[in-house]
């Protein structure tokens, strides 16, 4: 097991990371945004499910491997900057068909579909899987086994994301009133667009 001290330092360590706003961030305000607290679960599942995905690479050491291998690396990256801008270029048409009604109850039109794309936005991320390269060693015991403290690890940090999104979700909740209406909703949705898409390019050429 990880020592609790090492836990903590590494929880600090990745606050300033998850307090960025990123990917996932974006998709829970769009969709909060568009169909209230039930799109915050899927959201939040989706990039914890993610996380845990980087962990489980981690342990068996393929994350290494694309972390060092640069063609591995640049297609992983150029694969994560394609589904962030095309994602983003998709919200943004959205955003700008005609409003029909009662259409905000068919967007998304399934749950799962926000799920699957809060977890391709955090397992397309190489910046992500870094974070299990370039942290986890400085607080793990090489002398325990490795799995279980990478675990216990990515476990904290689904915790400290899951808190600070449900924080996001009830802050946007708190203003439901101007979440509902079509301006906002444009609004938020184009300005997810803007912030998937420039997620997009900066993966693209970093």
């Amino acid at each position: 097991m990880v020592h609790p001290v090492a836990v903590a330092g590494f929880l600090v360590a990745i606050l300033p990371l998850i307090a960025t706003p990123g990917a996932s961030l974006a998709l829970l305000v769009q969709y909060v945004t568009d169909g209230g607290r039930r799109r915050a679960l899927p959201v939040v599942l989706g990039t914890v499910t993610g996380l845990y995905v980087h962990a489980a690479l981690a342990v068996a050491g393929l994350s290494a491997l694309v972390m060092h291998s640069s063609v591995a690396f640049t297609a992983v990256r150029l694969t994560g900057a394609v589904y962030l801008i095309g994602l983003g270029v998709w919200t943004w048409r959205r955003s700008a068909a005609p409003p029909t009604t009662p259409a905000p109850r068919r967007r998304p039109r399934h749950t799962d579909s926000v799920y699957v794309q809060a977890l391709l936005a955090n397992v397309l991320n190489p910046k992500a899987a870094s974070i299990y390269l370039t942290l986890t060693p400085q607080f793990i015991d090489p002398d325990h086994p490795l799995g279980a403290q990478i675990l216990t690890l990515a476990t904290a940090h689904a915790l400290l994301i899951t808190l600070w999104l449900t924080a996001w979700t009830f802050l946007l909740l708190r203003a439901t009133h101007v979440l509902q209406t079509p301006r906002f909703k444009r609004t938020a949705a184009r300005a997810t667009s803007a912030i998937l898409i420039a997620l997009g390019v900066r993966a693209a050429v970093t």
